[in-house]
């Protein structure tokens, strides 16, 4: 409630200024260049000083809406409300008026605020005047959403730094916008200019225009890193290419030279020359980011040794690489098929500090068993890597390999990949085995399927009835369905009948998918009667509403006789409902003498069947039924008023039946 009525007094701000500033924005033009939110915060200065939940959620995205449609016209503007611009106000509210971390994290966490690139500028805006606060946000964003972040919105903060008061922290800011390519725009040079002079700050305005002018003058990193790559592509590398490298008198720096090498990543050999030329011959000593940039020019298929000779020299230098540069270089390498050195290089990044994501591993595993030819030893050496940096395998891992086998045909492959994984920890349940039987059998490797089988019975672990029945299943799937047959008589005679009933009704299924009921109710009949074998009572339900269906009102019967035999309580309500629409009357006699073991069922049963004939409009086949039922059951008083609520001239019909 505080906050809705907190919103409800920033809506009373005047909207003009607020309306002012959009087409400001608008008016600009400038290019947003989004950042890769896998890099780090490099905003260090700010980030040590506060630190914010990666947690928080955001997702605001959808502010940047058809630009192409935005225009102006002399007419009043209708004014309309914004949800997102008050969202950005709350949100300057919240992070202005409290300096406590805690106060402001209970708060985002409450709100759930959304954020996009537009109002994290327009946060900026509210925040002018108020470093303190500005910083917060600002660093808030750079760790949770550092894609928002902008060289539009690096300037807007950079202009509220501007003062004497944060000047450190306003150079701080030049410093890594000038790493990640933003340069300072006119707007916060004349802003921040103003404020320079009116606080007599002489040296810093000398240092801005310097930089200012820098930007646009010959000697802007851009324009040299252009120069350098001109001479470099013109021909082959030589004295004569050196010298006039040489003749640009140029001082190198990390930027710039990571810069160049960006450029020359068509030319891979020549990108080497230069990495190399500019340390022999330059006052330059190549560093993390030079050696990262190089790194990544070389990790083809074609630069392959060099690629590993520039990450031999990282090593022995303590370099880490860039997670965005293994990312890349990975997924380069998954590309071209180029599996060994993918593993080469996850195996290189495991050892770093920053290890790789646990996703890239079981990537890993999915490719190599998608090859052409197998390489256990490749797996097994991905599973190594993984299990010696502290992971622990999942199931999840099983089955993503598992589908990847499965998609080029190769279960038969899947037993060597579970032994491989099992050596590397991962706990292997029956659960497992049982879905590389049902897969390997519904893919007709029934050889595959019954190895895993053999394997159990002579470690002197037998396979037991679910493992039978993940066998049986996969053969049913594919269509074979007298082999899983087989396999179930096979089960029973060295398990037994006790524990045969799931496997049983998976069989029963496979055969009902068949249309071949008759011979499955047969294979029942033959296994009670012989082998003493009681199946699920859902079995029994199963194949007698099947066989009713097709009309076998006779071998449906016969399990009836059958439910008792196993002690079951019989199902009538199939029975009653076939037998009452397009049964006899000796039909109906025939269930009532099947439903129990006495001479003849209950009156509640009877009662049953008479009322199903009745209300199917069927009296003749009750009639008929009644005639030939025991005197008492003809003489019974219920049985006497049920028929004598039928039409007129039923009670005569009914006494000369009873008499």
């Amino acid at each position: 409630m505080r906050s809705t009525w907190r919103l409800l007094l920033l809506r009373n701000r005047s909207r003009s200024s607020i309306r002012s500033s959009t087409i400001e924005f608008m008016a600009t033009g400038l290019q947003v260049r989004e950042l890769d939110p896998r890099k780090p915060c490099f905003f260090s200065s700010f980030a040590g000083r506060y630190s914010y939940p990666s947690c928080i959620p955001l997702g605001f995205d959808s502010i940047t809406r058809n630009p192409g449609n935005r225009s102006f016209s002399s007419e009043p503007a209708v004014e309309h409300k914004d949800p997102d611009h008050d969202h950005a106000l709350l949100l300057a509210d919240i992070f202005s008026r409290s300096n406590s971390l805690n106060d402001i994290r209970d708060e985002l966490d409450t709100l759930k605020p959304s954020l996009s690139y537009e109002m994290a500028l327009t946060v900026l805006k509210n925040l002018d005047g108020s470093p303190e606060a500005a910083r917060r946000f600002f660093d808030w964003v750079s760790e949770t959403h550092n894609e928002k972040l902008s060289s539009k919105t690096y300037n807007l903060f950079l202009g509220i730094l501007g003062t004497k008061d944060h000047v450190k922290e306003f150079w701080d800011l030049v410093v890594i916008m000038r790493k990640k390519g933003y340069g300072v725009s006119k707007g916060t040079f004349v802003k921040v200019s103003e404020n320079f002079e009116k606080e007599e700050m002489a040296s810093d305005l000398d240092k801005l225009k310097g930089l200012f002018l820098s930007k646009s003058g010959d000697n802007s990193t851009e324009k040299i890193c252009s120069k350098v790559c001109e001479i470099i592509r013109q021909g082959e590398w030589s004295e004569d290419v050196q010298k006039r490298l040489k003749d640009l008198d140029v001082s190198m720096s990390s930027d710039l030279v990571a810069m160049v090498l960006e450029r020359l990543s068509l030319y891979p050999i020549k990108a080497l020359m230069f990495f190399r030329w500019i340390e022999a011959d330059q006052s330059f000593k190549n560093n993390k980011q030079t050696y990262d940039a190089m790194a990544q020019v070389l990790g083809r298929e074609d630069c392959i040794e060099k690629f590993w000779g520039i990450v031999e020299e990282m090593k022995l230098a303590e370099y880490e690489m860039e997670k965005e540069t293994y990312l890349n270089i990975f997924q380069r390498f998954h590309k071209r098929k180029m599996m060994k050195e993918a593993v080469d290089l996850y195996e290189f990044a495991m050892h770093g500090k920053d290890k790789p994501p646990n996703q890239d591993f079981t990537l890993l595993l999915k490719n190599i068993v998608t090859i052409k030819d197998l390489d256990m030893d490749l797996f097994s050496r991905v599973v190594r890597i993984f299990t010696e940096g502290g992971n622990v395998l999942k199931r999840s891992t099983f089955d993503a390999v598992l589908k990847s086998l499965i998609s080029v045909g190769k279960l038969g492959d899947c037993n060597k990949i579970l032994k491989a994984l099992e050596k590397g920890g991962l706990e292997v349940s029956s659960a497992f085995y049982r879905e590389i039987i049902f897969q390997l059998s519904r893919a007709r490797k029934f050889d595959e399927a019954r190895e895993i089988l053999n394997d159990m019975e002579s470690s002197r672990c037998n396979p037991d009835s679910k493992m039978w029945a993940s066998l049986i299943h996969g053969q049913c799937v594919a269509g074979d369905v007298d082999k899983s047959y087989s396999c179930f008589l096979e089960m029973m005679e060295k398990n037994g009948v006790t524990d045969a009933g799931y496997a049983f009704e998976v069989l029963v299924d496979g055969f009902c998918q068949k249309n071949r009921v008759e011979d499955v109710s047969k294979f029942l009949e033959e296994l009670v009667s012989e082998n003493k074998f009681r199946p699920r009572r859902t079995t029994y339900k199963i194949l007698i509403e099947k066989l009713l269906v097709k009309g076998n009102l006779k071998e449906a019967l016969i399990l009836l006789k059958l439910m008792k035999i196993n002690d079951y309580p019989p199902f009538l309500d199939p029975f009653i409902d076939f037998i009452s629409k397009s049964g006899a009357g000796k039909d109906a006699l025939d269930f009532l003498k099947a439903v129990t073991s006495k001479r003849f069922p209950s009156t509640s049963v009877v009662l049953l069947v008479f009322e199903a004939f009745l209300k199917a409009g069927r009296q003749n086949e009750a009639h008929d039924c009644l005639s030939e039922c025991p005197r008492y059951i003809r003489n019974h008083a219920d049985v006497l008023s049920l028929f004598c609520s039928m039409k007129p001239g039923a009670v005569a019909t009914t006494a000369a039946v009873t008499a």
